[in-house]
């Protein structure tokens, strides 16, 4: 029989979680978070390839940067709030449940924003988000005063960038990219001005499970979109698009094994916590930026796209490229064997070369291979020498 004591209260004071916690692990609820997230994410990989398809590059990765900050940055916040003081009463799960109702507003503002420029539906949503947020952190300013600093200065920053956002709604439209780059800025500033007073108690090991969760993710989302794409082409009977589609396989299975071929470690420092949080926008951006350069390959063979072959390689190959290089500042530099650590920036050097030359994605796909190869050598020769 069930006990009163194992029952979900309503409400409960929101006390701070140990960081040494056992067994500190992701709850439905975060699930259902990251897979309501994706969602966005979608929305902007699939823009980003018809964007690039059509030959607009530039408006095209502009746009995508923009709107996915806004989807990574309310992901990540969320995140590392959960880690310090989820209570999973019924009011924290309602409020979560708001902040993943702005996230579906923003994912329905990411077709505008592209095509339009407007980005008031996705800044409704952003501020949603953010808003609910900023009630989670009075909460726990209220039922934690050993970090009530820190949270009283995570809602009142928050508060103060929400105002900036949707006064930036009002000013003029050749003032919205230097509006953006000053608003995300002071994003980023709230966290490390707000953790200074004594950091919250986010748990190292759920945060690194958090993390490699929304890597998965997304990563699935490349390969949906991808088989999806591919089927399109095959029920038009473009057969050729089979070896394409391998192609594309073999890049986001290498994409899966090299983030996680080691154990993830995220820093307890501030400072270098920070770097590792936010330094995970490229890794999250340049994966979802994949499945849309595999995308804009596909059009490329059936002849569907505006772009030729080199532009097809870049749009694979610099995402690529991105991850790789972020990953080695993250996880390889001073971590890892001087043959890993060389292999990653060389492998990204060269992947930004191929596309001069035909069949790039192919060439892309080789060249992950080969670097996946060294980081299995290299990891056997470690067990060897240690046995």
């Amino acid at each position: 029989m069930t006990t009163t004591g194992t029952l979900r209260p309503w409400y409960r004071p929101m006390r701070a979680r140990r960081r040494e916690e056992e067994h500190r692990g992701t709850t439905p609820l975060e699930l259902f978070f990251d897979l309501c997230f994706v969602v966005a994410v979608a929305q902007a990989a699939d823009n980003l390839h018809h964007d690039v398809s059509a030959d607009h590059v530039g408006h095209a990765v502009g746009s995508y940067l923009m709107v996915f900050f806004a989807i990574w940055w309310a992901w990540m916040n969320f995140t590392w709030f959960a880690s310090a003081y989820d209570t999973d009463d019924d009011v924290y799960r309602i409020t979560t449940l708001v902040q993943i109702s702005g996230a579906l507003m923003l994912a329905a503002g990411v077709p505008r924003a592209f095509t339009e420029g407007d980005f008031s539906t996705i800044t409704y949503g952003y501020v949603v988000m953010r808003l609910a947020a900023v009630s989670q952190w009075m909460r726990a300013a209220a039922g934690d005063p050993g970090h009530r600093a820190a949270d009283l200065r995570y809602g009142i920053g928050v508060s103060l960038v929400q105002a900036g956002w949707l006064l930036r709604l009002l000013l003029p439209d050749d003032l919205r990219v230097a509006s953006f780059v000053v608003l995300t800025a002071a994003d980023l500033l709230v966290p490390a001005i707000a953790e200074r007073p004594g950091m919250t108690p986010w748990h190292p090991r759920h945060i690194a499970e958090r993390y490699g969760l929304f890597t998965l993710i997304v990563l699935g989302e490349v390969v949906l979109a991808t088989s999806l794409a591919v089927q399109t082409g095959v029920d038009a009977g473009d057969t050729g698009l089979w070896r394409l589609a391998a192609a594309g396989a073999v890049i986001v299975f290498a994409l899966w094994w090299l983030y996680f071929d080691r154990e993830i470690q995220v820093p307890t420092r501030l400072s270098r916590s920070l770097t590792w949080g936010y330094g995970h926008y490229l890794i999250f951006a340049g994966i979802a930026a994949v499945d849309a350069g595999l995308g804009v390959a596909v059009d490329h063979e059936r002849h569907l796209g505006n772009v030729g072959g080199t532009m097809v390689g870049y749009a694979v190959g610099v995402p690529v490229a991105v991850f790789l290089v972020t990953v080695w500042m993250l996880r390889i530099w001073g971590q890892q064997r001087a043959a890993v650590v060389v292999a990653f920036p060389v492998t990204a050097a060269l992947v930004l070369l191929v596309p001069l030359a035909p069949g790039s994605v192919y060439l892309v796909a080789a060249l992950l291979v080969g670097l996946v190869a060294v980081t299995v050598l290299v990891r056997q020769r470690e067990i060897r020498a240690a046995s």
